[in-house]
């Protein structure tokens, strides 16, 4: 028999509300032993939560019957004020109900995801979720968590398993007369979802940016200015700044919010010959993370000539001695907000032609029920087709698709997703 599981589902701390969640098939009897009868699913009861003669809150309870709720288990919702004291008061009670426990972490959606309510990339899309700091992190989440990403692999599978079905067809009354030839239908149920697997993959670079976050290195000689618009750009000083070249020896990384974009911006040591071995390191450290980000902005001294193809943004920099169409200042903010949009505008570019695949997890699996296609491909317009190889390599695909979604080979995986849930989560 499947455990009661209990926990505080809203952060801890004082709040107006808090809200306490059980999970399995005790849920009513925890209710009960509150006090609290006759509750209709999915109504709203306002009522006493009593321990024996005392009143421990007021609050409001829900109730969700098995098959209906997060996951797929009867759940009681407790709605209480947020009062430490009450939620402590309400937390000891239900550990001393029997057949109750405390949730480990995740364990509401582990119950989900094993229920049949979530697939597994909706549980990673729903981890996403919960650590989205930006609006385009939000969105993307919310979409894999809708099911988008596990819609399409159903549709695939779909596909797969009428190819598969043909194939076999084939091969079974291979001495026999079909009245129909099953080998075009096959060639093109393997071209589309070739093409289909290649756009999914092609969109997972930029959609995975989204879930780390882009990097946007600031170049430039040293003392030309970049610790300042760092500072600028994120209104704060995390860089220190001097009138002393090589002021940076290292890279300094600011996280922030660029336009609903998770952006990490780099200020880099000053591209120069350096005359001392830490500085030669903290350059040649530079000038690998500028060429690994996803872009770069160029800071030059104002008269400076920009050169043809050293960067993907280039400015000059103390507006507020030499103003100019592409110049800023991180001392008066001049000319940020074009750089700002500038930075958003192209990164969002990126952004448009994204899929669902936001995980390397997602990405490789995808990748071999490619290469399984491409191996298809490879047999079927061979000058001797060999159906036997079609049909193992659409086995191979499906396998990679249930791999996607979940359903196989992924208990050494659960653990670690799991344990970046909170309880009661």
């Amino acid at each position: 028999m499947t455990d009661t599981i209990f926990a505080l589902a809203t952060a801890r701390g004082k709040a107006g509300i808090a809200v306490v969640r059980v999970s399995g098939p005790a849920a009513l009897e925890a209710a009960a032993a509150l006090g609290v009868h006759g509750l209709v699913p999915r109504q709203v009861a306002l009522r006493r939560l009593m321990v024996g003669e005392d009143l421990l809150d007021d609050g409001l309870v829900l109730f969700f019957e098995e098959g209906a709720s997060f996951t797929g288990e009867k759940i009681v919702e407790f709605q209480i004020h947020g009062s430490e004291a009450v939620v402590a008061a309400l937390l000891a009670f239900l550990a001393g109900v029997p057949d109750l426990r405390l949730a480990e972490p995740g364990e509401f959606t582990r119950r989900a995801l094993e229920n049949g309510r979530l697939d597994l990339t909706q549980v990673e899309a729903l981890a996403d979720l919960i650590d989205a700091e930006t609006e385009a992190q939000r969105r993307q989440a919310q979409r894999v968590l809708a099911g988008g990403l596990g819609q399409r692999a159903a549709l695939w599978r779909k596909d797969l398993i009428r190819a598969g079905a043909l194939i076999e067809a084939t091969i079974d009354f291979a001495d026999e007369d079909i009245p129909v030839d099953v080998i075009p239908e096959v060639c093109d149920i393997v071209e589309r979802l070739s093409r289909a697997f290649a756009d999914e993959i092609d969109g997972s670079r930029s959609a995975e940016r989204v879930r780390a976050g882009f990097e946007v290195a600031i170049t430039g000689a040293p003392n030309v200015g970049k610790s300042s618009l760092l500072n600028a750009l994120v209104g704060r000083d995390v860089a220190i700044t001097s009138a002393v070249a090589g002021t940076t020896r290292d890279i300094i990384e600011v996280r922030m919010d660029l336009g609903g974009l998770p952006v990490t911006l780099l200020d880099t040591a000053g591209l120069r010959e350096a005359t001392d071995e830490v500085e030669r390191i903290g350059v040649e450290r530079a000038r690998e993370r500028a060429r690994l980000a996803d872009l770069r902005v160029l800071l030059l001294e104002p008269g400076d000539t920009a050169p043809d193809d050293s960067a993907d943004i280039i400015v000059w920099s103390k507006a507020d001695i030499a103003p100019g169409p592409r110049s800023v200042s991180g001392h008066t903010g001049y000319g940020l907000d074009g750089l700002i949009e500038d930075i958003r505008t192209r990164l969002q570019g990126r952004v448009s032609g994204s899929g669902l695949l936001i995980r390397d997890r997602h990405r490789s699996a995808l990748a071999l029920a490619s290469e399984s296609m491409a191996s298809a491909r490879k047999a079927l317009y061979a000058v001797d087709p060999s159906l036997e190889l079609v049909a193992a390599d659409i086995r191979s695909a499906g396998h990679a698709l249930d791999l996607l979604v979940g359903k196989i080979g992924v208990e050494t995986l659960l653990d670690e997703i799991f344990s970046s849930f909170c309880i009661g989560k």
